[in-house]
């Protein structure tokens, strides 16, 4: 393991009449946790940042979806400075309704497995400890009947080993 990051997201924040769920203090209450492990092997793919594989979770404690989650994420220095990007690509699983009519702001996400990615802006703020804006997304691609999709948008503290 090389990394570990964690933090508060708020819940579905494409939700209607929202903006981008910052404006509605009930959608905070999503807590994030992500591993990240060195690949050497991975990182030789790129000729830019870092990629890692990753595992993680998004937990509800709002009583909504949670979800876990794995995958590859490519983290890229800007220039000579502390600040950088991130993408995440991966899949997902859930405990939200799979189907069918669902109250909001609930979602009927269609399967049980779905496709996850993530993107976040960050800055390195010592050798180990960073700080990142992160957007993640969850979805079926419309492989199943229903693909409401889930967006969640948060802050995450990141300590590097």
């Amino acid at each position: 393991m090389s990394e570990i990051r964690g933090g508060i997201f708020s819940h579905s924040v494409d939700e209607p009449g929202s903006f981008l769920g910052m404006l509605n203090a009930e959608r905070v209450h999503d807590i994030n946790v992500e591993l990240l492990f060195d690949a050497p092997s991975l990182t030789e793919w790129v000729t830019l940042g870092e990629l890692r594989p990753h595992i993680g979770a998004t937990l509800s404690l709002g009583g909504l979806e949670n979800m876990v989650y794995a995958g590859a994420s490519w983290t890229v220095p800007l220039f000579d400075s502390p600040v950088f990007v991130e993408v995440a690509f991966g899949g997902a699983v859930h405990t939200g309704n799979n189907i069918g009519p669902t109250p909001m702001p609930a979602r009927s996400l269609g399967c049980s497995l779905l496709f996850h990615e993530a993107a976040s802006i960050g800055v390195q703020l010592t050798e180990n400890a960073s700080i990142m804006a992160t957007i993640e997304h969850a979805s079926n691609a419309n492989l199943c009947l229903d693909n409401r999709g889930l967006t969640n948008m948060g802050i995450r503290l990141g300590w590097k080993f």
